[in-house]
């Protein structure tokens, strides 16, 4: 911990060294262009992910292929294997990241939100859209539209605050990085057991034909 509030208080002083080698225009652009990037950034992952995460099969295994009489038990099994280790292992893993990488951003452009918050917030946006992504006939366009407007909607609102632009408060709220891995592994179990209750029904579901009903 000492050793990363080293490191923040390192590049905020570069940061301050740079800044005040030039002229105080260049210092306008210098901030802005950073902030500009920041939003960038923070865009992009939010587009590139919300229809990856919303996705309910992300992988693309659907068991239902298996049900009909030209596919023995054996095959049946060996596939419902496959279908558990893809998405009770490993897809919770891949949100957990998603997770992970949201809480970062959010700690950056939020002043007012403390580490717990941020958790708290991130965790509930990406329940409400793995949940969402489960429910028949418009659930995945429902989940995409919640993927994409929620953090949308949350950066405006930092856009709003006062000092937002202020990107020395942008490299302070870096040390709040290690309270977040701290914190972080009670709503990676929450991801796990969410999407296993919810794979679990849908798993049922699919094997006797009843996902559609």
């Amino acid at each position: 911990m000492a050793i990363f509030d080293g490191l923040v208080g390192g590049i905020l002083e570069a940061y301050k060294l740079l800044l005040s080698s030039l002229p105080p225009y260049i210092q306008s652009f210098v901030n802005l262009f950073l902030m500009v990037s920041l939003i960038f950034l923070y865009s992009t992952f939010v587009w590139k992910f919300h229809k990856f995460i919303a996705h309910k099969n992300i992988f693309g295994l659907n068991l239902n292929q298996y049900n009909s009489p030209e596919y023995n038990p054996s095959t049946r099994i060996r596939a419902a294997i496959f279908y558990f280790i893809e998405y009770i292992v490993i897809l919770p893993f891949i949100i957990f990241f998603w997770f992970a990488i949201f809480s970062f951003f959010l700690i950056l452009l939020n002043k007012s939100l403390e580490v717990g918050a941020v958790l708290l917030i991130s965790a509930a946006i990406i329940a409400a859209i793995r949940m969402s992504s489960y429910v028949p006939h418009y659930g995945e366009t429902l989940s995409k539209e919640l993927a994409k407007l929620l953090p949308l909607n949350l950066l405006a609102l930092s856009l709003i605050e006062k000092g937002f632009f202020d990107f020395e408060r942008i490299i302070g709220q870096l040390s709040q990085i290690p309270g977040l891995f701290s914190n972080i592994t009670t709503y990676l179990f929450f991801i796990i057991i969410l999407e296993s209750i919810l794979r679990f029904f849908d798993f049922i579901f699919s094997l006797f034909g009843l996902e559609e009903e």
